[in-house]
């Protein structure tokens, strides 16, 4: 295998402290996904937040996140990556500090919406850093760490958002949960100003390359097909999906446009990109993948914290077998994925559904033994496996991006594991809540009926992987 020359030694660290920078980014944007649930009460006695407030500030964040991604690839893609990353750093610090400081629901969720936007922002500058700084086989050690990076933020959210609230306080501890980002934030807006390669500035770069037309189309798709899966819990009645086909129709006008714009100019996202079966493949199962892994910290943090008893800090703390795992199986699968490929990503995925599979029989035949204790080795084993899943199918899924569309790519990428979030979340929690109004409040059925439509969506992840490597071993391609 040909290996790309050795930087110089200078060159060599300041890439890896780039790579640094970015992934404590990463972590940050990433971590404020989840890290808010567990603050939910808090919020709600402090500023008396009703249930549709309550779910804009859980769900705005993921909004705009989601809506963002694309058109922030490509802009970093246009006008320099490290540009794009500290104005949204500096965005996401400021907003950070906003929500901390909110005196009422309004100003919390207006908070929220515009630190979603500022973190879509970001998350695409640092995959497209890693298509930029490094180059072919030696892509999969920081592709590991980002993987790692995903699988902690993830999880880990609830922990640490049960201890800040514990050090802070039932009252006003939440709002620990928004000031952490902002010392972390300032030192990344400087540190990443300084490390992060300057933009080359290309002939052709103007307003044209941005493609307005397509960020409006995409934007508008991306709204439509995520606010009533977002609002599951406050939109009642089946008028609501209608929304869902009006986007999923202007997500193919936006696909109708950027075909023809690609004839006369630099589009907002290139679909030949979609001709590159790495990039196909990896994308749908990603999309499928997100769809039911996210869905479970959804429901286990209900049934533990709802159903269980148990406080913020010991539901995180149950979740932390997951991320452990995850984290060491991401950083492992990072430095093998190009001599192993597809496959790895297939063992992945089985083991999750094995884990998974496991913490149900664990729940209905440990009776006795406290739920943290009794799912924690399935967890670990299901964490490994995510871990194996995230970063070798990132990386294997962007191995063939050429690098001046490393943002818009990886942008489209992450937007898919946003939308299949969300609706896993939409399709497991309406399973959990159904069984639990159809058992009059049976946490247990509710919680092992809801995880169990949550390993069958990921087992539809593991079938396409299935086919794509026996499709490889009967025609070497």
């Amino acid at each position: 295998m040909n290996r790309s020359p050795s930087p110089p030694r200078g060159e060599e660290r300041r890439r890896w402290q780039a790579l640094a920078v970015g992934l404590v980014a990463a972590f940050m944007t990433l971590l404020d996904v989840s890290i808010v649930n567990v603050a939910v009460p808090s919020i709600d006695r402090t500023l008396g937040a009703s249930p549709s407030d309550l779910q804009w500030v859980l769900s705005g964040y993921a909004l705009t996140f989601g809506l963002v991604l694309v058109p922030a690839g490509r802009l970093g893609d246009a006008r320099g990556r490290r540009n794009a990353f500290v104005v949204g750093i500096a965005l996401f610090t400021l907003t950070s500090a906003l929500a901390g400081l909110a005196p009422s629901p309004t100003w919390l969720i207006a908070a929220r919406l515009l630190q979603g936007a500022a973190a879509g922002l970001v998350n695409p500058q640092v995959t497209g850093l890693i298509q930029e700084l490094f180059h072919g086989p030696e892509r999969g050690r920081p592709f590991g760490l980002l993987g790692a990076t995903i699988g902690i933020s993830t999880a880990i959210g609830p922990l640490l958002g049960g201890l800040l609230i514990a050090v802070g306080g039932e009252e006003h501890g939440w709002r620990w949960v928004f000031f952490v980002n902002v010392p972390v934030g300032i030192a990344a807006v400087v540190l990443g100003w300084r490390l992060l390669p300057a933009p080359v500035r290309r002939e052709g770069t103007g307003a044209r390359q941005l493609d307005p037309v397509g960020v409006l189309l995409l934007g508008v798709g991306v709204v439509l097909v995520l606010l009533p899966l977002v609002q599951r819990e406050q939109w009642q009645g089946l008028s609501r999906w209608l929304l869902v086909v009006a986007g999923l129709a202007t997500l193919g006008a936006f696909g109708f446009w950027e075909r023809w714009y690609a004839r006369r100019g630099e589009p907002l996202f290139d679909l030949e990109l979609f001709r590159l079966r790495s990039y196909a493949l990896g994308s749908v199962i990603a999309l499928v993948y997100f769809g039911g892994f996210t869905a479970l910290f959804f429901v286990f943090t209900l049934f533990l914290q709802n159903g269980l008893g148990y406080s913020a800090l010991l539901a995180g703390l149950a979740i932390t077998p997951f991320a452990l795992g995850s984290a060491a199986a991401s950083a492992f699968g990072g430095r093998v994925v190009n001599r192993y490929g597809r496959p790895l990503v297939t063992v992945g995925l089985l083991t999750v559904v094995v884990g998974l599979g496991a913490v149900v029989l664990a729940l209905r035949f440990l009776p006795d033994v406290p739920a943290p204790l009794a799912t924690a080795l399935p967890l670990l084993v299901a964490g490994i496996g995510s871990g194996l899943v995230i970063t070798p199918n990132q990386t294997l899924t962007l191995a063939e991006v050429p690098v001046r569309e490393a943002g818009s790519a990886a942008g489209m990428l992450q937007t898919g594991q946003r939308i299949g979030s969300a609706a896993g979340i939409a399709a497991v929690g309406a399973a959990f809540f159904s069984a639990l109004s159809d058992t009059d409040g049976d946490w247990s059925v509710a919680f092992r009926d809801s995880l169990l439509l949550a390993v069958g969506v990921i087992s539809l992840a593991l079938v396409a992987a299935l086919l794509d490597v026996h499709r490889h071993r009967r025609t070497g391609r």
